[in-house]
């Protein structure tokens, strides 16, 4: 069959400003199973300029496949372009089976069915076997209305499959880098970059994050096998910037350790990126030196706040004393800190605003990015916060750096200020602005001057967009109004028992 994977573009000013792109994963992970079964596959990646919407549509048109595949990391704000694009594909080309999946459509899988009727059929949870089983169903012209993971409709009721299974050996379907030009993406400042994925899933039990849901546990590569990829990618297509998408790689020590160990065998000058969590750090202080030696320039650490209660309140797990710790150590070996600080995760004050500054600011992290609580019905925050008013219900800035939830004591120009200020006081003071002026590793001073040139950029484009462009409800509906009821019965239902995932 011809299949083809549209990555839609992303409004997200991240996305915009740097003018680098870096290729979509999800979907270059479900293109190289379905090519190794026999299918013709093809990738418009409509983030180059970005594309207009109906450009995409004409191009997929020229193609005349027999599939359309959707999916988007964004997920939630990637939704409403989804659609738009859906549509103008489903008027010219009405025979067109449009399929979609990511974490999104996986839980509002019957909302979605229900509303848009150019969708055919929804993935469910990871994709790779799915989608390979579905269209081998498809090429057979047999039934797929057994295969685990999917959802659709008979004639015209909206169905589901039963979950799907983990997938237990992460290394049995290959990415299809084949699929891209390597030569048009870049990161970090204008170098060959690809994202690459360790492990799946995460132990913690964070209640504003879906991973665990999702993913239902935590999972890794073959150590070796990645580390052999990276290699191969740098010396055959030049890639220099690895940015792994684990929400959390080093859960595990002895797994993560043999991936640095494999990875500084391999001998290749690269640099990596990637996001853990402070305690990982801090456990690791005794092989942090192989962090460095394979390639590690930065990481992001999601710290969310720096105020003990609200840790308590979204279930962290961590500390103020392991953050503070965790930032300390990295810099000793020469590896950046990038520390997110998360605004209306409860009702916050200017007191609460300026104390979280000072707190930040004695963290002494590299970089901050600052970003806003959302809600996510999938997830146990939301029940936390299904009460509270909705002042942004354009889902495309649903991207964590637009206020979606309403603040009691704050309206929402105050709160940006606050956050924009915040922004300002932590990357202008006198010790991060040495680092920018002078830093005696070379590719770290790099990286520095490369996040303070698109901060700078990013900053003043959110302000002026905030006060001229974006529009925002004094009074909305509340979340549960908006999104419906909590989600726990189709998280329930992504859950696998453990001996069928064992």
């Amino acid at each position: 069959m011809r299949i083809l994977l549209i990555n839609v573009p992303h409004p997200a000013i991240g996305s915009r400003i740097p003018k680098e792109q870096l290729p979509p994963l999800g979907l270059l992970s479900v293109g190289g199973p379905l090519i190794d079964a026999g299918h013709e596959v093809k990738l418009i990646d409509g983030e180059f300029g970005p594309m207009k919407h109906a450009a995409i549509a004409e191009q997929a048109l020229a193609w005349a496949p027999d599939a359309v595949l959707f999916g988007h990391t964004g997920s939630t704000s990637g939704h409403p372009i989804v659609m738009e694009v859906s549509r103008m594909i489903r008027a010219l080309m009405p025979r067109v089976l449009i399929v979609y999946g990511g974490v999104h459509p996986t839980y509002f899988w019957r909302d979605i069915l229900n509303a848009e009727r150019q969708i055919d059929i929804i993935v469910r949870g990871e994709g790779e076997e799915t989608v390979t089983r579905l269209f081998d169903a498809l090429a057979r012209q047999s039934s797929y209305h057994a295969i685990p993971g999917l959802a659709f409709r008979v004639d015209g009721e909206v169905r589901a499959t039963a979950a799907a299974p983990v997938i237990k050996d992460l290394d049995a379907y290959r990415v299809g880098w084949e699929l891209i030009d390597h030569a048009r993406y870049s990161y970090w400042g204008g170098k060959r970059a690809v994202v690459i994925q360790f492990s799946r899933g995460c132990p913690h039990l964070c209640n504003y994050c879906g991973q665990r849901g999702f993913w239902t546990r935590w999972r890794h590569r073959d150590p070796k096998k990645l580390a052999a990829e990276i290699g191969r990618l740098h010396r055959e297509h030049g890639v220099q910037v690895f940015n792994f998408a684990d929400e959390n790689p080093s859960a595990g020590r002895k797994p993560w350790k043999a991936f640095l160990e494999a990875l500084i065998a391999e001998n290749v000058d690269v640099t990596l990126v990637g996001s853990t969590r402070a305690d990982d750090i801090v456990r690791d202080a005794d092989i942090l030196h192989l962090y460095k030696k394979a390639g590690f320039e930065r990481f992001l650490m999601g710290m969310e706040n720096t105020d003990e209660a609200t840790l308590a309140l979204i279930k962290k797990g961590g500390t103020t004393a392991a953050d503070r710790e965790a930032i300390q150590l990295l810099r000793k070996h020469g590896i950046l800190s990038l520390a997110t600080w998360v605004a209306g995760f409860d009702e916050q004050t200017d007191r609460d605003f300026w104390r979280g500054l000072r707190q930040l600011i004695s963290y002494d992290p590299d970089q901050i990015i600052t970003l806003y609580a959302t809600p996510h019905r999938w997830t146990p925050y939301y029940k936390l916060v299904e009460h509270r008013r909705v002042i942004q219900p354009d889902q495309r800035k649903w991207d964590y750096k637009h206020q979606v939830l309403s603040m009691r004591h704050m309206p929402p120009w105050r709160v940006f200020l606050w956050v924009k200020f915040i922004e300002v006081v932590a990357q202008a003071r006198p010790r991060a602005l040495a680092r920018l002026l002078w830093h005696p590793d070379k590719k770290i001073h790099h990286a520095i001057r490369w996040y303070y040139q698109m901060g700078r950029r990013v900053w003043f484009h959110e302000v002026i967009s905030f006060f001229l462009r974006e529009r925002r409800v004094k009074d909305g509906v509340t979340v549960a109004e908006f999104l419906g009821a909590s989600q726990e019965v189709e998280e329930e239902s992504m859950a696998v028992k453990k001996r069928a995932a064992a």
